[in-house]
């Protein structure tokens, strides 16, 4: 008889405990933002930290971000890369993940679509690298980008069927 009370009274407590779950938080729609780097200096040839202005437009970036649910940061390996998500990811907490820039761009979107369902994710890389990223992430078209051009945007919002959509902005 014991062990029936004993039964009874674990059911009932399970029970009461599935009813007192909190409902599930709504996500954030999932966002890639991708950037090439901010403008480079001249202080090494094969890899260039940020100028002045390359810092202040990193840390203008990071503002524009400030009230969105980054939920990761990646860079490729060099500096000037590394230093322009630096800012976003300080400014939420969290660490900028390195990836190649060699690695091709459909298999990096692949892995960024498998690793991230929502918020918003930072990819900055470079000109000859990011179109094709957003490119991958879309599955649009995207314009190439010239080697002076550093305030370009691109946004990729997937909806919560999988459909992809495509935007350009530009830094101010």
């Amino acid at each position: 008889m014991r062990s029936t009370a004993c039964t009874a009274a674990l059911v009932l407590s399970l029970a009461l405990g599935g009813c007192a779950t909190r409902p599930a938080e709504p996500q954030a729609p999932l966002t890639y933002v991708i950037v090439r780097h901010a403008e480079k200096s001249t202080d090494d040839p094969r890899d260039p930290s940020l100028s002045d202005a390359g810092q202040a437009r990193a840390e203008r970036f990071a503002a524009s971000l400030a009230t969105a649910p980054v939920r990761a940061v990646y860079a490729t390996e060099y500096r000037r890369t590394q230093q322009t998500g630096a800012p976003t990811a300080q400014a939420h907490g969290l660490t900028v993940v390195r990836y190649e820039a060699k690695q091709a761009a459909a298999e990096f979107a692949a892995t960024l679509r498998r690793d991230h369902r929502d918020g918003t994710v930072l990819v900055v890389g470079h000109s000859n690298t990011a179109p094709a990223i957003a490119a991958a992430l879309c599955a649009c078209e995207v314009a190439p980008m010239p080697e002076t051009e550093f305030d370009r945007r691109m946004l990729v919002r997937i909806d919560p069927q999988g459909q992809a959509s495509f935007e350009q902005t530009r830094d101010r």
